[in-house]
């Protein structure tokens, strides 16, 4: 099931990134568009929340414009720089954004923040050069290539026997707001086995039957969400007391009245967490 961004006009043009003066035709195209990223992953936007680009002007610079994409025949290009207000964090960007400008945005912050934070070795610690419009980063001392990170974490709906919702009040949100039990994987982890170890570790729920539903990247600045759905083996809950404060489940008709009097905030409509939710309300979603 494809929840993200099923309409996007954005084609990344692996085959081109490889020859350098394509990359740099590209530059020069009419028609080209850059966006700005913050250092803080910040976006420029205009007085209704879509993006801001500006045009590709002055030399192209192999080590600071990355190359996004093409959208309808056009080149995007994406670099970190100071931008004018309104800017706000990219998470919170993507709301008003369509699927196109969401693809763009999710991938700019994640190169930017990628070449920002990785510009050595890691094996060597020798400085590292930009190449393939911004999607790999290669050693001259070792000769080692580097390419873009991204990092996998989870979020799981969790239902009981009777179809109920589980949703976890996180200790740093507004008192109203909550959402699905989501973590980071591990090293060596499997996604499954994440889904059980961050369930049991912030809820205390132990899980039978595990199953992918959908992916959406997030950038928080480069991670990549993978939605499940699962089935509690118990309704019992006991939350970490850290992290999470309280967690309950929610029948479809609870959820919808809790919504309607204001008691209950719920996730961000462009996020795969609003999207899990959403099925479930309209009974679409099932272990």
């Amino acid at each position: 099931m494809e929840l993200w961004v099923p309409g996007s006009r954005l084609e990344r043009v692996g085959d081109e990134r490889l020859d350098p003066d394509r990359v740099e035709a590209l530059w020069v195209a009419p028609g080209t568009r850059l966006l700005c990223v913050t250092a803080d992953a910040r976006l420029p936007v205009d007085a209704a929340g879509a993006l801001r680009f500006g045009p590709a002007s002055g030399a192209y610079d192999t080590q600071r414009h990355f190359l996004v994409g093409e959208v309808d025949g056009a080149a995007v290009f994406a670099r970190e720089a100071a931008v004018e207000p309104p800017a706000v964090l990219g998470r919170f960007a993507m709301v008003a954004l369509d699927d196109t400008a969401r693809d763009i945005a999710a991938t700019a912050l994640a190169l930017v923040n990628w070449h920002r934070v990785a510009p050595h070795c890691g094996v060597c610690g020798a400085l590292t050069t930009v190449r393939k419009g911004g999607n790999m980063r290669h050693c001259d001392a070792c000769g080692r290539d580097r390419f873009p990170r991204t990092d996998p974490a989870v979020i799981t709906a969790i239902l009981d026997a009777e179809g109920r919702l589980l949703l976890a009040h996180n200790a740093a949100w507004e008192a109203a707001r909550m959402s699905l039990v989501a973590g980071f994987v591990s090293a060596g982890e499997s996604l499954e086995a994440c889904v059980r170890r961050e369930t049991f570790e912030e809820v205390g729920v132990r899980l039978g039957e595990v199953r992918y539903v959908s992916s959406q990247p997030w950038p928080f600045p480069r991670s990549l969400m993978l939605g499940f759905v699962a089935r509690a083996a118990s309704a019992e809950v006991a939350v970490d007391g850290v992290e999470i404060d309280r967690a309950r489940f929610f029948s479809r008709a609870e959820h919808a009245a809790a919504l309607a009097d204001g008691s209950l905030l719920t996730p961000a409509s462009a996020s795969i967490a609003a999207s899990l939710i959403g099925l479930w309300s309209r009974g679409e979603l099932d272990v």
